[in-house]
């Protein structure tokens, strides 16, 4: 147990607030370094393909924050109905060009011509492959080699979260909701080399809610709104949502609003700490994703 049984509430984990203090350190590292090497600008490459609405506002968030720090950014857009070759194409040119540190592909592809999106992440050279997508970079991980790879941003940003609470993660119990090769697969991976005691549960999982129940940590990614019950929980849990569905509510003026996979009014009561959606996990993978590109560019600059 983490908290006295009798706390009923569960402190927040303001992923916004605290993905502030790592862009404010990072814009901080960046005008150390311009002081010896006043050239010095982070060069970051984000490939989107068609004009999903999601997609759109995410490439935004991130040329916004890039920006801010001083990166170079370049969004380079396809419309839909451009060719694998051509963006394989694309990708090659930006890894022989030095001033471009970091490549994402931004999924899903939206694409007419269906396009391969493995074989787009493959195609970034694992010393760009900020995104950690890169099968290289996943190997590495998965064999534990943590300082030789990129680590994904949004596993990379929960484990920051845990981080901040303070709480050692070694030998608890950790249970991760998902598997994909983006998020679940991967934030296993980092929970494992921390030393916990990792269960990966999925859609095909029998007794989910004894499974979540048995978790000191709890990494929802089922993508499913509320689909894990507050009540699942174990007293005391550290609860990470990664979940950000959208669904009808007429009430606001966007005509929506996002939930996350956990019964958050609920998890709340039984938790020790929680993350919100949104402003928990959703702002710490642009800010792991703008330390990465830091950390290549670093790399090549020393």
């Amino acid at each position: 147990m983490f908290v006295d049984e009798k706390v009923h509430e569960a402190q927040i984990l303001n992923g916004k607030k605290i993905s502030e203090e790592i862009l404010k350190n990072a814009s901080a590292e960046i005008a150390s370094i311009k002081e010896k090497h006043p050239s010095f600008s982070p060069g970051l490459s984000i490939l989107q393909v068609g004009n999903r609405e999601d997609s759109t506002v995410y490439v935004g968030m991130k040329v916004k924050t890039g920006t801010s720090l001083g990166f170079c950014v370049n969004h380079v857009k396809f419309d839909k109905n451009v060719t694998e070759l051509e963006v394989l194409q694309s990708i090659d040119d930006l890894n022989k060009d030095a001033s471009v540190h970091g490549i994402i592909v931004q999924l899903p592809l939206d694409c007419v011509e269906k396009i391969d999106s493995a074989k787009c992440t493959n195609a970034v050279l694992p010393s760009k492959d900020v995104d950690g997508l890169n099968e290289v970079n996943a190997g590495r991980l998965s064999r534990g080699e943590l300082k030789s790879c990129f680590h994904p941003c949004t596993p990379h940003g929960c484990m920051e979260l845990l981080k901040h609470t303070g709480v050692e993660i070694e030998g608890k119990h950790a249970v991760v909701v998902g598997r994909s090769k983006l998020l679940g697969s991967p934030m296993a991976n980092l929970l494992t080399w921390a030393n916990a005691t990792v269960t990966i549960c999925h859609s095909r999982t029998k007794d989910l809610d004894k499974m979540i129940s048995l978790g000191d940590i709890v990494i929802a990614a089922c993508g499913q709104a509320e689909m894990i019950k507050g009540s699942w929980i174990k007293q005391g849990a550290i609860v990470i949502d990664c979940g950000i569905n959208v669904i009808p509510d007429d009430t606001k003026k966007s005509g929506h609003r996002l939930l996350g996979d956990v019964e958050y009014s609920e998890a709340k009561k039984r938790a020790s700490w929680i993350t919100p959606v949104p402003g928990g996990v959703g702002p710490m993978t642009v800010a792991m994703l703008m330390k990465n590109t830091l950390e290549s560019a670093k790399s090549q600059l020393f």
